[in-house]
């Protein structure tokens, strides 16, 4: 039965899919901040009231005005004009900054907006006694060197000089010293060369560069300043002592240069002093960064950021190149200039894009988009609900890929290392293969997990390209009431919205099926097949009888075989002329209250819906107008059902049975897959069957996925713990699970084979006093005795994590999280800090 949708509405407007109440639109755009703090307002925009306007790719429902229960207010229509242009635009919008932002393909998982690699991996650390005793060491031999070559202890110092410069310059020997003046200048040259020489060698070999970042640059400003103004202040003594070679060669060479005539001038001695003077300063400055500091002291402007973004070229993403390249040069140059003027956000952009791409596949739908466009700007293609952003975020999105970035990888030696640091996020691959998150209460599974992803998929439903359902109890974080096309709450008077108990199928044998899955499911000692059947011996006798499946009461009649409830039955079959149904009907009779009869258990699970709380909430026939749920697989809606845990617990945990046996049934049999269809479970407990386990590994293949949060593994039947972590491909692990569960998940994640070292250490004892004070030495600059190590590197294979580990060290607010995307790439489980 192909109906649009249109059964899930009460009231009026019946035949156009459910939508929430919403105000009356604002007189304004909507807001712009930065997409990437995850703060945004609740304000939107109005679209047009001409429906392929803002769907030119196909049919799509509109906004409704809702009728609630008697008692509960009603809210007006919402009419639609279009946008108004802004009284005053800001001067310029993060949004084609935010466009243009690389987002590199990545492993699964990875938070791809302005992704920067991080840099290679350093060796191992050096310890600081090591590296000062081995500064320590080569300045004193360096000295020494030095000392000795000005003593003249040195054989043969002179004899590569010698080799360069006429021979008269010098004394005869390898020891004779100059004979001229030009030998006197090329021997002070010489030495200051060999000075640097030597103390760059010293330099390098000592590692003061290390020692000077790790114990100076790392405390920061001041003391970064400071300690570069003593040592230039050092230096500046030295220096014009004549203790390091620097004022003697450069006026030498000043003069074979210039001529020594330049010497006579005071004024050129002055500047050749100060250009002196500012050089030995010069390298100081740059370590110290005097410039920042003065900048900073004074109150001047900090250095700007990095910006991530791309330059803008005709061919970014904010001057709409796939527009251009179609011909429609002024539908693009209009969404430029909204995206410039700020007149458009993330969710609009990702919006027009997609509708885009939907309109190429039928090009006589290309024109009225462009149309739309030139007339309404950003606010073409709206989402039936009108709105252009959700209330509020709680996450920090990318609607622009669909990810939503839930946390980041922690420093642990457990993560790889390239992935240390990086941004965790989850996006539509990843849920098409569903996701399993396990925790105890409190350790954030529904705050820092499940919101982020409804509000994400919420996003994406709002750009035309995906539709959520989310369940969860009364007062459960999931989202405002704005964030939804339809709230569900399940036996509250004031809900707009029913449950419909079959699924919306008019097939008895179907409607039984998913059925008997919610009542009975979760029972062990009962053949849900044989349930079905008992169900369906009902079912269809009712519908050929009365044209609807019964009620809650009268279903519950039924199942107990109250004869008055039989006899009726038969009665509108007999005058009917349905005698296949008739025979039905003897069936179930003459197996009532055999051995193994199901219907008995039935009955009381349906006694658990036939409650004066609930009364008229499961109604059916012309009169009932329940949400269908099969509406989330034609349109992007957005459903939130609130389920009354507190007070029916068991009630509450047959409906989410239902539920996601209803879900699972319907988006499998879907033939149109081009929308991301996803369910939410806040709390699945009890909730898993082995249809249901199934089901969920058939979504992969349709474009649809599950999040299910459970308490604990044990919330789900012994036999389905490995079917149940083998059909999804994501799994989290929060903090302060059992042993037992740690056990299962990483029976799941598998081992890895790594590289162990085993070092047996044998102290050396010698025997040679040369050899002990070497020994002594040694001992003295590492802090350790000599020892000999006879190390042993040999493979094998290791649990990625151990139960112990992740009952006893993933830290609170982390958890151990597993991910796979639908193309069969995945990443190791890896520690991550939920920041969602």
């Amino acid at each position: 039965m192909d109906d649009d949708g249109t059964r899930g509405v009460r009231g009026p407007s019946a035949d156009r899919a459910p939508g929430p109440a919403v105000p009356p639109p604002p007189a304004h755009p909507p807001r712009v901040p930065h997409p990437a703090t995850g703060t945004h307002p609740a304000d939107r925009h109005p679209g047009d009231r001409n429906q392929a306007d803002r769907y030119p790719s196909g049919p799509h429902p509109g906004p409704p005005a809702e009728q609630r229960r008697p008692g509960a207010a009603s809210a007006p229509p919402v009419e639609h004009r279009p946008a108004p242009p802004a009284a005053s635009p800001p001067p310029g919008s993060p949004v084609d900054a935010w466009l243009r932002t690389p987002r590199p393909q990545q492993e699964p998982g990875v938070w791809r907006y302005g992704y920067t690699p991080p840099p290679p991996e350093e060796s191992e650390r050096v310890s600081d006694r090591s590296l000062l005793v081995g500064a320590l060491i080569a300045l004193l031999s360096a000295l020494l060197l030095w000392s000795l070559w000005r003593n003249g202890y040195l054989p043969y110092r002179l004899v590569p000089l010698k080799l360069f410069t006429p021979g008269e310059w010098w004394n005869p020997g390898t020891s004779g010293g100059p004979r001229t003046i030009e030998g006197s200048d090329a021997l002070t040259v010489y030495e200051a060369i060999l000075f640097g020489l030597l103390a760059y060698s010293c330099g390098r070999i000592g590692n003061f560069s290390e020692l000077f970042r790790r114990h100076v640059a790392e405390r920061g400003q001041p003391f970064l300043a400071l300690a570069a103004a003593g040592a230039a202040g050092l230096t500046q003594l030295l220096v014009w002592k004549e203790t390091l070679p620097v004022v003697r060669p450069v006026l030498v060479l000043v003069a074979s240069v210039a001529g020594g005539e330049i010497y006579q001038s005071q004024t050129v001695v002055n500047v050749i002093y100060g250009l002196i003077a500012a050089a030995v300063l010069w390298p100081f400055a740059r370590l110290g960064r005097w410039r920042e500091l003065i900048a900073a002291r004074r109150g001047g402007p900090a250095p700007a950021p990095a910006d991530t973004s791309a330059p803008a070229t005709p061919t970014s993403a904010d001057q709409w190149p796939e527009l251009r390249a179609a011909g429609w040069a002024d539908a693009a140059d209009t969404l430029t200039a909204e995206v410039r003027t700020g007149r458009m956000n993330d969710v609009d952009v990702a919006r027009l894009r997609h509708a885009w791409r939907l309109a190429t596949r039928r090009p006589d739908r290309l024109g009225p988009l462009a149309e739309s466009v030139l007339r309404t700007g950003g606010a073409a293609a709206l989402h039936p609900s009108g709105h252009r952003d959700l209330p509020r975020r709680a996450a920090r999105h990318d609607v622009l890929t669909g990810q939503v970035r839930i946390g980041r990888c922690a420093d642990d030696p457990h993560n790889p290392y390239v992935r240390r640091g990086t941004g965790l996020a989850l996006d539509p691959a990843l849920l098409g293969t569903s996701l399993l998150a396990v925790g105890p209460p409190g350790a954030g599974k529904s705050a820092r997990l499940v919101r982020p992803v409804v509000e994400a998929l919420a996003l994406r439903a709002l750009a035309g390209q995906a539709a959520v359902l989310a369940i969860g109890g009364v007062g459960e974080p999931l989202g405002p009431d704005e964030a939804f096309d339809v709230v569900v709450r399940v036996g509250h008077p004031g809900s707009a919205h029913d449950i419909d108990l079959y699924g919306g199928t008019t097939d008895p044998d179907e409607a039984a099926a998913v059925l008997a899955e919610g009542l009975v499911g979760d029972v062990g000692s009962l053949d849900s097949r044989r349930a079905a059947t008992v169900l369906a011996q009902l079912l269809g006798p009712y519908r050929a009888a009365h044209g609807h499946f019964p009620s809650v009461p009268e279903l519950r009649e039924l199942l107990d075989g109250t004869p008055a409830a039989f006899a009726g039955l038969r009665a509108s079959l007999e005058a009917a002329g349905h005698h296949a149904m008739l025979r039905e009907l003897d069936a179930r009779s003459r197996q009532a209250g055999g051995p193994g009869d199901p219907a008995p258990a039935l009955a009381d699970r349906v006694a658990l819906l036939d409650r004066p709380t609930f009364a008229g909430f499961f109604a059916t026939g012309p009169d009932a107008r329940p949400f269908e749920l099969r509406a989330l697989g034609q349109y992007p809606l957005r459903v939130r059902v609130d389920l009354p845990e507190r007070g029916h617990a068991e009630a509450s945990r047959l409906l989410t049975r239902l539920l996601l046996a209803q879900f699972t049934a319907i988006t499998a049999a879907r033939t149109d897959t081009s929308l991301f269809v996803c369910l939410v479970l806040d709390d699945a407990t009890h909730a898993v069957t082995a249809e249901t386990v199934r089901g969920i590994r058939r979504l992969r293949s349709v474009n649809a996925g599950a999040v299910l949060a459970l308490r604990t593994v044990d919330d789900v039947p012994e036999a389905l713990h490995t079917p149940l972590l083998g059909a999804v491909g994501c799994t989290a692990a929060f903090s302060g699970i059992t042993t037992w569960d740690g056990k299962r998940f990483a029976e799941a994640w598998g081992k890895e084979w790594v590289e162990t070292r085993e070092v047996a250490q044998h102290t050396v004892f010698a025997d040679q006093p040369f050899t002990r004070a070497l020994h002594a030495l040694r001992k003295l600059v590492t802090g350790k005795a000599v020892t000999t190590d006879a190390v042993t590197v040999r493979q094998v294979e290791k649990e990625r994590w151990s139960a112990s580990e992740l009952a006893y060290a993933v830290p609170s607010g982390h958890a151990v999280i597993r991910l796979a995307n639908v193309d069969g790439e995945h990443a190791p489980p890896l520690l991550v800090h939920l920041d969602g």
